[in-house]
């Protein structure tokens, strides 16, 4: 792990600094995702829009400080499974939205598109072969309230916005300034092992603060440092069959050598948010750094066998992997009016910087004379987005509200680039014959697999809306896009809303969407060790589609997704009492990209030769009523998603299960939070649907496995000391519950007795005590 005491200085005199800052409540409940004229409240939008604000943030103790955690904690359509064993995906999560992929969604900060990661996570179940947004780059205490567009807006905001759109806007007021720490940990009975144990320490402390500039500016900023320990949830395993059955094997027989759970993972955040008069117009800029190293365990090598090296390790080895992550956004920009039109110009980079290597491991075929330790590769993209929007209202006679027109265009240069290895960690040592050549838990990127490409994006857009009618809101939107690599695209959508009473409208909205493929999926090269024939851990060679190996395997130019969307439901708005949303959706996707095994030569690729279809629907429900001199808020969420591959003989049995049920069926969540003047009381309970886990190791192995459905519960209580001084202590899934043990099939011979799929993970209940202050 890096040395951080230089950031924790930095952090600890921040913290204290920022001690001479008043507070400055504020609660908005308008939306700016999902339509480019004025905002508005989330239930006069035509689409479905979640709005968490930052009192919600504030009430969920996302482990370790995770906004991905905390998203899945609250948002009924999000899942952010926690990988293990998993090479870079331990590093790097991913999240999917309404059971599509991680890289179906895209996401926004003030409104202003963000970079993904550099690294493709190829080891993965949920997410294999994306390279997604990372949302545990954003601190928690950094946001003013995050926006949820459930719906498909590739017609308003370009490629990748299949499933929908994630807005999280930055605080920004003028003064004040808060401080927050967090302490937890994991306490539960493991049965498989039948201990009890207490692991997993997270800490985090944060803080932020804002100043006026001027009359009318501010400038915010922030820091947050997080770290957690690790976690280890093996079974006491038997040593697998297609293992060397020599003594030094068998003394390993029925012990606890894996370590599946969360790795140590420590970072630090920086954040700023800025607007400032100049004349008549506004400038501002807002930006984000985090650095995050965090590990992730391989599988065990036991002693004897062809990864082993008993003159090195005599008890074997458990490879360890690392993730040093760099990434950086920044944006700027100056808005104003001119002409009646306000105008926008804006320009964002972004950065990510991933370094993937390993310890506590080595390249067996040069024996004794191997390094330990190795820097695997490299990878980074960055992203360089310019921006013009513009926004004009005309009055026309005939229609009940001023015709918005927005139009704008935007254009992109994207950047990718990898680096080898060391040399020993994919050069054959004189042992090659008889040894696995390569680092353990790698092998690395060799030098001459190393690509550096580029393309630049090209868009315009135009959209309209207006009230036709006092009750009838409708909008249309049109974008075309060129990416100078492989083609265009022209998407459209059309959205509206009836409000047939008072308290009851309709809406609905229909329009194609597009994915463009990453530059990361057109160039990707690395090779991991993942399951083979039998469960045998083997060597697969990811290339790209352009490599002559992969063009003999069939491999074709990759190709943009498209889709159609289709969304219609209701809302019922009985003020406090009680707010209801129901929306039924259905997505066709055409061409996705998904990873290929060949059929030779253990590599694979990615394709675009599956189409699916994604039906659900989501309900919302909240409402407040009063309880004394308390109030109670009570919550629903509820979504449901059923994905059907097309055309299922194209892709093998693994895949299948990705695309169609490893994601739950379906997810339930129910809360309340009781508010009196000095203390408040949160519950919530939350039911994951089933997922299925479908192994394909050859031979006939009756290896699918539904694994059901999983309650969890969370709560928290807290205490005001002082108007300003707030104390909580809490815990997530507090009853201790796990998934179901995996299956004697699916269990690695008893050494990982439960299945990264479900989302109510493999740690068990976890407990914490937070404190904050506002100033």
């Amino acid at each position: 792990m890096k040395n951080y005491t230089f950031g924790k200085i930095f952090i600890a005199f921040f913290l204290c600094t920022s001690l001479s800052y008043a507070a400055d409540a504020e609660v908005e409940e308008v939306v700016v995702v999902g339509s480019r004229s004025a905002a508005r409240e989330a239930l006069d939008s035509p689409v479905p829009v979640d709005v968490i604000s930052a009192d919600e943030i504030e009430m969920v103790a996302a482990l370790g400080g995770e906004l991905g955690e905390l998203l899945q904690a609250l948002s009924p359509s999000f899942n952010f499974p926690r990988q293990s064993n998993s090479g870079s995906a331990d590093h790097i999560r991913s999240a999917q939205l309404r059971g599509l992929s991680p890289d179906h969604v895209l996401v926004l900060v003030n409104g202003k598109r963000q970079h993904t990661t550099a690294v493709v996570n190829l080891e993965s179940k949920v997410g294999r072969g994306t390279n997604a947004f990372d949302f545990n780059t954003i601190p928690l205490i950094s946001i003013k309230r995050i926006e949820i567009l459930r719906d498909g807006a590739a017609a308003q905001y370009g490629s990748d916005a299949i499933a929908g759109v994630i807005n999280i806007v930055l605080k920004d007021q003028s003064e004040g300034g808060s401080f927050t720490a967090l302490y937890g940990g994991h306490r539960t009975d493991f049965a498989p092992s039948d201990e009890t144990l207490t692991d997993g320490e997270s800490f985090s402390v944060a803080a932020d603060f804002g100043f006026a500039i001027g009359e009318n500016g501010s400038f915010r900023v922030g820091a947050e440092y997080r770290d957690r320990s690790s976690t280890n949830r093996a079974g006491i395993g038997a040593l697998p069959f297609f293992e060397d059955q020599t003594p030094a094997n068998i003394a390993l027989d029925n012990k606890q050598v894996f370590a599946p759970g969360d790795g140590d993972s420590e970072s630090i955040t920086l954040f700023y948010n800025t607007h400032i008069d100049v004349g008549e117009n506004e400038f501002y800029s807002f930006g984000n750094y985090n650095q995050r190293d965090a590990e992730g365990a391989a599988f065990f090598r036991y002693p004897d066998g062809f990864s082993g090296v008993p003159s090195v390790y005599p008890q074997g080895f458990r490879p360890v992997t690392t993730g040093d992550s760099d990434d950086l956004s920044i944006a700027a920009g100056l808005r104003g009016n001119a002409f009646n039109t306000n105008w926008d110009l804006s320009i964002i980079y972004g950065l990510n910087d991933y370094d993937f290597g390993v310890f506590n491991s080595i390249n067996p075929s040069f024996g004794s004379a191997s390094p330990l330790s190795f820097a695997l590769a490299g990878f980074e993209f960055d992203q360089t987005t310019i921006n013009a929007d513009f926004v004009r209202a005309f009055d026309l006679a005939r229609l009940s509200s001023p015709l918005s027109f927005a139009y704008g265009a935007e254009l992109r240069f994207e950047n990718y680039q990898t680096k080898a290895g060391d040399p020993l960690s994919y050069q054959a040592g004189p042992f090659a014959d008889s040894k696995a050549v390569g680092a353990e838990a790698g092998p690395g990127l060799s030098s001459d697999s190393v690509v550096d490409v580029d393309r630049t994006v090209f868009a315009f857009y135009a959209d309209l809306e207006t009230h036709i009618t006092e009750n009838v809101l409708l909008g249309v939107a049109a974008r075309y896009e060129d990416y100078d690599d492989f083609g265009d695209s022209l998407n459209g959508k059309i959205s509206g809303r009836f409000q047939l009473t008072d308290s009851f409208a309709l809406r609905a909205a229909y329009g194609t969407s597009f994915r463009a493929p990453s530059l990361a999926q057109t160039s990707f090269e690395f090779s991991t060790q993942d399951f083979g024939q039998g469960g045998q851990l083997e060597v697969f060679g990811h290339i790209p589609v352009s490599d002559s190996l992969a063009i003999a395997n069939g491999a074709v130019p990759l190709k943009e997704e498209s889709s159609n969307n289709l969304s219609a439901g209701f809302i019922v708005d009985l003020g406090d009492t009680l707010k209801l949303t129901v929306d039924y959706y259905t997505i066709d996707i055409d061409d996705r990209i998904t990873v290929i095994q060949g059929s030779t030569d253990n590599v694979t690729f990615f394709s675009n030769l599956v189409d699916t279809q994604t039906d659900g629907f989501d309900i919302t429900a909240t409402g407040l009523f009063d309880i004394g001199a308390g109030a109670f808020i009570w919550n629903i969420g509820y979504n449901t998603s059923d994905t059907d591959v097309k055309n299922p003989t194209v892709i093998g049995e693994e895949e299948l299960n990705t695309l169609e049920t490893a994601a739950p069926d379906d997810k339930l969540i129910l809360s309340g939070v009781l508010n009196f003047d000095r203390w408040s009381a949160m519950l919530r309970t939350t039911r994951f649907g089933e997922t299925t886990r479908d192994f394909d190791f050859g031979g006939g192995f009756p290896d699918a496995q539904i694994l059901g459905a999983d309650w969890s519960v969370d709560l928290e209580l807290a205490f005001n000391v002082s108007d300003a001084w707030r104390v909580a202590v809490g815990g997530a899934n507090v009853l201790d519950e796990y998934p179901d043990l995996s299956s004697e099939d699916n269990n690695f011979f008893g050494h990982l007795p439960f299945d990264v799929l479900p989302p109510i993970g493999m740690n068990g209940a976890y407990w914490y005590i937070r404190t904050s202050y506002d100033f």
